[in-house]
């Protein structure tokens, strides 16, 4: 048991530095978390979503297969770092206008360890609606995509292949975000 809360700690303290990372006075911080690692990454381009199961807003499994056939930007986020809460607000801006479009799917899944009502009520007291539904507090979701800087977002094809992956938060109502969704392939018409 010692062994595993050991870990645990572990694990949270790396996902702390990381999105403590853009802090100019961390110097502890490798120099691949410096400020010029955020941005978007295309170095990931037409890998598969991964297979990992994740709790869905009712606390059922839920897997990223389930938006295949359909496009999907996956925003990972935790509780604890301040440039995801700060962006979180602009992501459901976001998935609220394509849901009325119904193009792309837009989810946040938390990588927070707490259990999934903590994380709802964290954003419930934001006023952040339902991005609180997603949660990995396994951190399988992460670790299958090698994500270290949170927040970490990234867009999937129809195919359920990644596009790219925005590292670092950002205004997904921006010109910046308009752009980057404008790289997504239009799938062929079923004529």
């Amino acid at each position: 048991m010692r062994l595993i809360v050991t870990l645990l700690l572990a694990a949270s303290a790396i996902m702390i530095a990381g999105c403590d990372r853009q802090k100019a006075d961390a110097p502890q911080a490798p120099a691949a978390e410096s400020q010029e690692a955020k941005g978007v990454d295309r170095s990931h381009k037409g890998e598969p979503a991964p297979t990992v199961k994740f709790k869905n807003p009712d606390g059922g499994d839920f897997d990223l297969a389930k938006f295949k056939g359909s496009p999907v930007l996956v925003n990972l986020w935790a509780s604890w770092c301040a440039p995801c809460i700060k962006e979180l607000p602009t992501l459901q801006q976001l998935e609220q206008a394509q849901a009325d479009e119904g193009k792309l799917g837009v989810i946040a899944v938390s990588q927070d360890m707490a259990p999934q009502g903590s994380v709802e009520a964290f954003l419930g007291e934001r006023d952040i609606g339902r991005f609180a539904a997603y949660h990995d507090a396994d951190m399988k979701l992460s670790s299958a995509l090698g994500i270290q800087i949170m927040p970490t977002t990234i867009l999937y094809d129809a195919e359920g292949k990644e596009v790219w992956r925005y590292v670092g938060d950002l205004d997904w109502t921006g010109e910046e975000a308009k752009k980057l969704l404008s790289e997504l392939p239009t799938p062929p018409s079923k004529a």
